[in-house]
């Protein structure tokens, strides 16, 4: 009853996103179900521990979990693993109440507690959002040790690199006082451990697979990138949220200006504008890795894989979009609306659709960009930089329909465009436009002729016949 109200209140109100989400419930079919009989045998639907493992997903990841289902064959199930085994490393990490002489051991083992059968960890905060998760880790556990040897493998690797750096973060914030990260370069290494390193276990597992080129494990920086283009947009966006838990995940170098002293300086000394300069240049500073991120999709073939990657790093620059000179990012949890996101889902199919989305969202960043802003020129270079990204891989001017190519008269590209065409059929000489007037009249010739002769000797036959037969008459 609640959604059908919501529902009613949404096309009274915002009639066009209304429709977008009708078309998203009536048209976008779900293209696996994880549930159905033939899918057991990859899902692991039919075993108890898996089918808790499905259900946590859907707990603790509302917005990967619909992705993930959907990829093929038993990436999904791995996938489901890869995640709740992160996840459950992520909530020890984020767990404040954890002293740190029960963290520290407990995160540099975390990989070896995971093969540990009816290993659980039951001493998480009453208030830790994802607490559940470790009371009945034993089942993911179990499912661990049913994957294939290469994908244990890689998720077991991951998560021992993770956990050191996750363990080194944990313990100097608690023992030498260092609550913040002091440079960029410190915060990029942060994201890297948490997130980075995620994005790497991802492409070694698509490689694995089979189903990407198997040198695709070795392109971690873009890997990397992907990662951090992701993490940077929830650390940006739950800025209110994480200070308020004493979780301070901003690099001093960005925020400490302008009389700043505390990270809760931002939203109580009242200096709005300062703040938001310093909001741009978080922002920027993740938008250096969107042109990454697309290259990174460009690499991809297989179509669920592609969709599992496009979708979240297209939501991350909806968000950039959103709280970009946002002041209600200080006071509270912004997210973007359910219509924008359903509709994303639905146009990130292919590299060009999510490029074109990208190069919008770098746009309605950059018209909120203000001159007085120290960063308006790195962040109009850096949008400049998408808009360059997709100009020069999908350029605008040119049109794809049912005839073939053509383009757009209005853009000044098009004369430079047909100039170049007209230049390479001059300088081709096997060029199909110059063949064809060449060796046509070659080619009736050998007809006549042909035909000519033809005619000419079913002639002499029938006049030697009638002479034969009655010359004697």
């Amino acid at each position: 009853m609640g959604k059908i109200t919501s529902m009613l209140g949404l096309l009274l109100t915002h009639p066009t996103e209304f429709r977008t989400l009708v078309q998203f419930y009536l048209f976008h079919e779900q293209k696996r179900d994880i549930t159905a009989q033939q899918e057991h045998p990859t899902s692991g639907w039919d075993r108890s521990t898996m089918r808790r493992c499905w259900d946590f997903l859907d707990m603790t990841s509302r917005s990967f979990s619909a992705v993930i289902k959907e990829l093929d064959g038993d990436l999904a199930r791995t996938i489901c693993i890869y995640y709740l085994v992160l996840r459950g490393l992520d909530t020890i990490e984020d767990d404040m109440t954890i002293p740190d002489e029960i963290k520290q051991p407990l995160l540099r083992s975390f990989h070896d507690k995971t093969v540990t059968p009816g290993w659980t960890f039951t001493e998480s905060g009453p208030n830790e959002k994802d607490r559940q998760l470790l009371v009945e880790y034993s089942a993911v556990v179990g499912e661990v040790n049913l994957l294939a040897p290469e994908y244990k493998e890689i998720i077991l690797n991951i998560c021992a690199k993770m956990e050191v750096g996750m363990a080194d973060y944990a313990h100097k914030a608690a023992t030498a006082g260092l609550v913040y990260l002091e440079t960029v370069a410190e915060y990029d290494l942060y994201c890297h451990y948490v997130a980075g390193l995620v994005g790497e276990g991802l492409t070694r597992i698509w490689s694995a697979s089979g189903k990407e080129a198997p040198w695709l494990c070795e392109e971690l920086e873009l890997a990397n990138s992907m990662g951090l283009l992701l993490q940077k947009t929830n650390i940006i966006r739950d800025f209110r949220e994480d200070v308020e838990e004493q979780r301070f995940f901003w690099p001093k170098e960005i925020w400490a200006k302008y009389g700043f002293e505390e990270m809760k300086d931002l939203y109580e000394k009242g200096d709005v504008e300062h703040a938001t300069w310093i909001q741009s240049g978080m922002i920027l500073d993740a938008l250096r890795h969107a042109c990454d991120a697309l290259d990174y999709l460009r690499l991809l073939k297989t179509q669920t894989v592609f969709v599992f990657c496009a979708v979240p790093v297209c939501m991350a620059m909806a968000t950039l979009s959103l709280c970009f000179m946002n002041p209600e990012m200080f006071q509270r949890n912004i997210k973007i609306r359910k219509a924008e996101a359903a509709k994303l889902i639905m146009q990130a199919t292919n590299t060009r659709e999510v490029a074109l989305i990208f190069r919008d969202y770098a746009r309605k960043i950059h018209d909120k960009a203000k001159p007085q802003d120290p960063n308006f020129l790195r962040v109009s270079v850096m949008c400049c930089k998408i808009e360059q990204w997709y100009e020069q891989n999908y350029p605008s001017f040119v049109i794809m329909g049912e005839n073939g190519i053509t383009y757009d008269p209005s853009d000044k590209r098009t004369a430079v465009a047909k100039i170049e065409e007209k230049r390479a059929m001059q300088n081709n000489p096997t060029n199909s436009s110059r063949s064809e007037p060449e060796m046509f009249p070659w080619e009736l010739a050998t007809y006549v002729v042909s035909a000519f002769v033809l005619v000419l000797g079913l002639s002499v036959g029938v006049v030697y016949t009638i002479l034969k037969v009655y010359g004697d008459e």
